[in-house]
C-alpha cells in the first residue's frame, strides 16, 4: 500500500481525512485487504467525480458510477484504506 501512496503523491495527491465531497478538490480512495502476514494488499482505486459520485473500473468490465465507496467494499475489493486529494485540475 505504501508504494501506491507514494505513486499517487507523485501526481499531487496527499492523504486526506475522508471521501466527503469538496468543491474544487479531486479525491481518490485506495482500497485493500489484509493478507496472512498482516500487510494490507492494494486491490482497487476509485476516483470522485465533480458531482461527488465515484467512478471505478472493475476488471475488464465497463466503468461504473457509484454514489458511495461502501457499495464496492467487500471480499473482492476489500475496504477503503486511504483517501487522498489534490486541487481539481
Amino acid at each position: 500500500m505504501q508504494a501506491f501512496l507514494v505513486a499517487f503523491a507523485t501526481l499531487g495527491f496527499e492523504p486526506c481525512g475522508d471521501g466527503a465531497f469538496e468543491a474544487g478538490v479531486e479525491k481518490i480512495v485506495l482500497m485493500g485487504r489484509g493478507d496472512a502476514t498482516g500487510w494490507i494488499v492494494p486491490t482497487h482505486a476509485a476516483r470522485q467525480l465533480e458531482s461527488g459520485a465515484w467512478t471505478s473500473k472493475l476488471g475488464s468490465l465497463e466503468d461504473i458510477r457509484h454514489e458511495t465507496v461502501d457499495v464496492i467494499e467487500g471480499p473482492l475489493y476489500g475496504e477503503a484504506v486511504e483517501y487522498m486529494s489534490r486541487p481539481r485540475p
